[in-house]
């Protein structure tokens, strides 16, 4: 297996994914709104390396399967 430390980003390239726990206060009021309806206190989110947000989930083990279940090489940023 190998080690975080020793991933070659350019070999990964466009598969790679930050999963991140989102501010609820940072969301438009709609989905803020919509998540706590949902019960859910924390959500989390998948960026590509350009920054752009790829889903909005609300479980951290989720996001992380989500990710490579379409091949994408999740890492966290905290």
């Amino acid at each position: 297996m190998t080690q975080s430390a020793d991933i070659d980003i350019e070999a990964v390239g466009g598969a790679l994914v930050y999963v991140r726990k989102v501010d609820m206060e940072e969301l438009p009021p709609a989905v803020r709104s919509e998540a706590r309806e949902g019960g859910l206190e924390q959500l989390y989110a998948l960026h590509r390396a350009d920054g752009e947000q790829v889903a909005l989930v609300g479980d951290r083990g989720l996001a992380f399967t989500i990710a490579r279940d379409n091949d994408l090489e999740p890492v966290s940023v905290h």
